[in-house]
């Protein structure tokens, strides 16, 4: 593609962000699953858990997520205040994505109540780091906390580490949800302490094959310092709200094959 003026890009990726940035991006989009749920407790946890297993096909991440909030009795925050092993290990029996399994859920739903118990939110957790340019570098910080208690070695896997030089892509699109204003009907808004400027653009492979073919990442692999590289790029062209082009980057990619 012939290299465009950082005007002509910006109005590109500005259109096209804008044309995916709509209601019905949730009927194929795992946002789709903490969006059904008007408490912000249950959303933030609905969220986290699946942006944890939002990897591989989104049928299947859609079908397990929506298995994981019956699970839970569609309350989710319920569910895990009030979790029990002896009286609810059993429910997770046979539940697999990939390589998130049962062993996994169960730590995470204990993880989750101690986060709970302690910070009553997960928004109140992050508020912590709201100082920092990119709330993506406090990632490392919650991985660290959220593993504090005896846990299997195996599920460390589950969160992405940014200083293993991880692109982190599913905490930052769990943060864009949480994050980003409601106004055009997708993202959720529920978040007010921490600013859409501090967002990072999930990076993935979509993301990252469209951005290197518009020239704004020149990074081979989708890591750490690609993302660093493309969020420079990305709040050249937006400072307040880099991650809105999220949208354009994954519509081109996914569904124009661009």
């Amino acid at each position: 593609m012939k290299k465009l003026s950082s005007k002509a890009l910006k109005e590109f990726l500005d259109e096209k962000a804008a044309l995916y940035e709509t209601p019905t991006f949730l009927d194929t989009d795992p946002i789709q699953v903490p969006a059904q749920f008007s408490v912000k407790e249950d959303a933030e946890i609905a969220g986290f858990l699946t942006a944890t297993i939002a990897w591989g096909n989104r049928k299947s991440i859609l079908t397990n997520s929506h298995k994981l909030m019956n699970i839970m009795g569609q309350s989710p925050y319920d569910f895990v205040m009030n979790y029990n092993a002896d009286k609810h290990l059993e429910l997770f029996e046979g539940f697999v994505h990939r390589t998130f399994n049962s062993t996994d859920l169960a730590y995470f739903i204990k993880g989750l109540q101690h986060l709970y118990t302690q910070h009553k939110t997960m928004e109140n957790y992050f508020t912590q780091f709201s100082d920092f340019p990119r709330i993506n570098d406090s990632i490392t910080h919650f991985k660290q906390d959220f593993f504090n208690l005896p846990h299997p070695k195996r599920t460390t896997k589950h969160i992405s580490d940014p200083s293993k030089n991880s692109a982190a892509k599913r905490i930052n699109m769990f943060f864009r949800w949480m994050v980003r204003s409601n106004k055009n009907g997708v993202d959720l808004g529920l978040w007010t302490k921490i600013s859409s400027n501090q967002l990072s653009c999930p990076l993935d492979v979509h993301s990252g094959n469209v951005a290197r073919k518009l020239g704004i990442l020149l990074r081979k692999q989708n890591d750490a310092k690609a993302l660093l590289e493309l969020d420079t790029a990305l709040r050249k062209l937006d400072a307040t709200d880099p991650a809105k082009y999220d949208y354009a980057l994954f519509g081109l990619g996914v569904f124009e094959k661009f």
